[in-house]
């Protein structure tokens, strides 16, 4: 048989030997209704003799083509945890289903119009493990052309979680629609969904039949910014913060408004439309609904783990337990063996407490508060990972430098690059702005250097500078109860073996009424008297850190200036853009865990006020952080390493940039991060978008950075540092830091806290009284003569503040069963695509290398900060880990 035309509507021809095919009777036209003759196909298709004109001995078969396509509609909907569907009622029961209407990328060619939908419905036709299935069909017109969305409406009593869509049927094979949403009643949300096919489009690439449905939908994400927001909206606006005090219960839970004022620039957070305080309009009234967008809520999965183990209930009820625990919430531990015995036999709970109590602590954090049994009436901690492997870890000062580099800060450490050391606050009202550590302390104790300027010419020196952020906050601090503050100085010398020598702490009080300036350098000493001070001067200084790593390095830099961009990036951009797809992953359930933090942990006396030695005065820090601190260009690794001096730029070197500590774990393992994400975001963006002129020409991306500058970060909005967004290293830059910050710098600050802080004594979140030194009464001069060990137990958090902190750090650093780690899982657009299918595959393959590479070098005893007796190795940059509380793993998202 010989091929011989191919017509419109025409699927197979064949030519057939009329002297071999005697059996058929020849007639002009013969033509039977039978599917068997030649090919078995479905549908049955009309088949036609025909006389071949050239060839008269042969009869031409012709297969005349359907002009509809019949396709089936495949509906994937998410289980809850349990393997039943939530409140969800069968549609083969009752009349429910959901609606589905195909629609057309085509406009109609003739009158420039949409193509009329094609809607089917769908029956719930299978109940696996994880999903249910629902199926419809519909008979599609041949010309309709290729489906490029779908039109969903719920005819359910309740929301349903809808995975994916699959279109079989069509002669290029399946279409699919990786949807991923939840999708509302019909009765409460009248608007029909639309999910896009897998494609990806930017807006001038954007099929005819899909440009309406594109702007609609993004019209609909943004809302009118009117109205209170409920748990089912997909509304994405930005706020300030004005809900964490709460001036109707009280006058002192009155904060101040953060964002939207030269005082307190802060980001925007996502709107909520509450109602307003009767007391002061410009707060926002503090109730239940700490709203985020349907779709940026916790999966079943994590709600559940996160129910269980972390902020949302389970530190509500400690907060609340506590307080019934203790008779005095500000009292400390007798002796460090009281803290020990946490983690070894357990916290004995009065036997006042009643049993209801130390049940409800034992559901809600079962996790990590054990009790051994309800008569015993223990609560018991799991011992940190530092703690395991050195009981004294805490007591070292080699330790305490190593963690600057390898802990969980390695963010604050910078390069002194000038002498003397001067503050630049005003000394008419703080005091003289020299600082108090002199050449030859310094001198004395750099062994092998002659002089300071020859140290800080070598890059040898750094230091840890809370001072001058510090110092406007002392007098405030002081007026509170069981707090203190001063202004702090800490300075390392960098050491033949790679390791930093703490050299010299300098505290500083400033004026304070009729008080002069105070200050006093404390260093290193083999005499008691000065070991117990510097002790001391050093639980001052942890304090410090822990205070700038929780509310800076790691609320701040990570959750809190990530938010604007979430909102912008659904605001603006299609989820058919390319760039959608590229962040979306980097974007998950932050809104979510950052509404908890709002709720729990940065509210007036909420976790951080209640812990923390900065108190009421912790978010209003933050925000002076960000107006001083904070840029943009500045949060990529290594421009922020450049910035503190801890690395210079450098073309030959491995990552562009030559470290100025070589064995700087957090540096070195995060390059090989930050270099893997700028090469699989440079692939890809590179391929759509071949030319300059195609990102300035983008109305969406431009629109997306636009946004977040003037209205996620509005406050800044002015600042030259800002970006321009014309080329393609402009958006992989931007791209590349917003990746970063999500990913690595978040998880760098966030999953050793419990490791390094869930034994308080080497992180403490508050040293509750001064320094013996600074004007001592005699009386406290003599109990810190006689009982040293005493006065530091005082200093340290009280035991409900422990308790609180080493829950929460435990909470706080538990990765998901649902987590989604850095280059995991491909997105289905990017499999749909070989370009970008092959660059992930790439990036995918490089972070698999990394984890070796990292193994490679906690291996080898030439590198100290992250190899040695009792030290933890440097596992926060391995990209993969398992559940739980790991110390490793690099998620998408700030998801925790």
């Amino acid at each position: 048989m010989t091929h011989l035309l191919k017509k419109p509507h025409v699927n197979r021809s064949f030519i057939i030997n009329h002297a071999s095919s005697t059996s058929y009777i020849w007639k002009k036209d013969v033509c039977h209704n039978n599917s068997n003759l030649f090919l078995k196909s479905s549908p049955p298709k009309k088949v036609c003799l025909r006389r071949s004109l050239s060839h008269p001995k042969f009869l031409r078969v012709v297969m005349a083509t359907s002009k509809t396509h019949n396709v089936k509609a495949i509906v994937s909907v998410k289980q809850s945890v349990g393997g039943v569907i939530k409140n969800l009622v069968s549609g083969i029961v009752g009349n429910n289903h959901l609606v589905l209407e195909l629609v057309s990328a085509d406009l109609n060619p003739n009158a420039n119009s949409e193509k009329k939908t094609i809607k089917g419905k769908a029956h719930e036709t299978e109940k696996k493990e994880n999903d249910a299935e629902y199926e419809a069909t519909f008979v599609v017109p041949a010309d309709f052309g290729n489906v490029g969305a779908v039109l969903v409406e719920n005819e359910h009593g309740s929301e349903i979680f809808l995975k994916n869509i699959v279109l079989d049927g069509f002669p290029d094979g399946p279409v699919h629609l990786s949807c991923q949403s939840w999708v509302q009643p019909k009765h409460d949300s009248p608007t029909k969904r639309v999910f896009f096919t897998n494609k990806m489009y930017l807006p001038s690439q954007t099929p005819s039949g899909l440009r309406k449905l594109r702007e609609n939908e993004l019209k609909e994400l943004r809302g009118n910014g009117e109205g209170e927001r409920k748990s089912s909206d997909r509304i994405y606006d930005y706020d300030v913060y004005n809900d964490l005090g709460d001036p109707d219960i009280n006058s002192k839970l009155k904060r101040p408004v953060l964002g939207g004022n030269k005082q307190y620039p802060y980001p925007r957070r996502c709107r909520t439309g509450r109602k307003h305080s009767n007391t002061d309009p410009s707060y926002e009234k503090r109730d239940l609904n700490f709203y985020v967008p349907r779709d940026e809520a916790f999966a079943d999965i994590k709600k559940i783990q996160f129910n269980a183990t972390t902020v949302s209930s389970g530190v509500k009820t400690v907060l609340e337990s506590l307080d019934t625990i203790f008779t005095d919430i500000d009292l400390g531990f007798d002796s460090f063996e009281d803290i020990d015995t946490l983690f070894k036999d357990g916290f004995q709970l009065p036997t006042s407490l009643d049993s209801n109590n130390l049940n409800l602590l034992q559901k809600v954090i079962p996790r990590f508060l054990k009790a051994a049994n309800d008569s015993q009436k223990v609560l018991r901690f799991d011992t940190p990972e530092a703690l395991k492997r050195d009981k004294f870890f805490w007591l070292s000062d080699e330790e305490f430098a190593r963690e600057t580099l390898a802990g969980a800060n390695p963010y604050s450490i910078q390069l002194v690059k000038e002498w003397p050391i001067r503050s630049k606050l005003d000394s008419q009202i703080y005091g003289p702005p020299e600082s108090a550590i002199t050449r030859e302390v310094i001198e004395s104790q750099i062994i092998g250097y002659t002089t300071l300027e020859e140290a800080i010419r070598e890059k040898k020196m750094f230091m840890l500078d809370y001072h001058d952020l510090y110092i406007p906050y002392v007098s405030k601090v002081r007026e509170l109860e069981n707090t203190t503050l001063y202004g702090s100085r800490t300075l390392f010398f960098l050491t033949k073996q790679g390791t930093l020598k703490p050299l010299v702490i300098e505290l500083t009080r400033p004026i304070i009424g009729d008080k002069p300036q105070w200050k006093q350098i404390f260093t290193p000493a083999s005499d008691s008297t000065n070991l117990w001070l510097w002790r001391l001067a050093k639980a001052h200084v942890l304090a410090h850190d822990t205070g700038y790593h929780e509310l800076i390095s790691h609320w701040l830099r990570t959750h809190c200036v990530v938010e604007p961009f979430v909102i912008a990036t659904n605001r603006q951009l299609s989820i058919m853009h390319p760039i959608y797809k590229l962040l979306h992953p980097h974007l998950r359930y932050t809104l979510e865990i950052n509404a908890l933090g709002r709720e729990i942990l940065i509210n007036a006396y909420g976790v951080i006020e209640d812990s923390f030695f900065t108190k009421k005065y912790s978010m209003e820090l933050s925000a002076v952080a960000y107006d001083k601190l904070w840029q943009f260009d500045l949060q990529g690794l290594p421009n922020d390493l450049i910035y503190r001096g801890m690395a210079v730029e450098d073309p030959n070197a491995q990552h562009g940039v030559k470290l100025a500590i070589e064995d700087y774990p957090f540096a070195n393992d995060g390059l090989l991060i930050w270099d893997a994400i700028k090469q699989w975001v440079t692939e890809y963006v590179n391929h759509h978008y071949p030319s300059p002129s195609i990102i300035e020409s983008d109305q969406e991306l431009q629109a997306w950075w636009t946004e977040i500058r003037t209205k996620g970060h509005g406050d800044k909005s002015e600042e030259p540092w800002w970006p321009k967004l014309k080329t393609q290293k402009d958006l992989i830059d931007i791209i590349t830091t917003i990746a970063w910050v999500a990913s690595a710098h978040h998880s760098a600050t966030n999953f050793a806290q419990y490791a390094y802080g869930g034994y308080f004594p080497n992180r403490p979140t508050v040293a509750r009284n001064k320094m013996p030194t600074e004007d001592p009464t005699k009386e406290e001069w003599e109990k810190f003569i006689n009982k040293p060990e005493q006065t530091l137990l005082e200093c340290l958090p009280s035991q409900i503040q422990a308790t609180l902190v080493m829950t929460i750090l435990n909470l706080l650093s538990y990765h998901s069963p649902d987590e989604e780690y850095l280059g995991e899982l491909i997105e289905p657009s990017w499999a749909e695509n070989p370009t970008i299918k092959v660059a992930f595959e790439r990036f995918n393959g490089r972070l698999k290398e990394i984890e070796g590479i990292i193994d490679t070098r906690n291996a080898d005893s030439n590198l100290k900060n992250r190899n040695g007796a009792g030290i933890m190795p440097y596992e926060l940059m391995k990209p993969f880990s398992g559940p739980g509380v790991t110390g490793k793993g690099v998620p998408y998202s700030i998801s925790i």
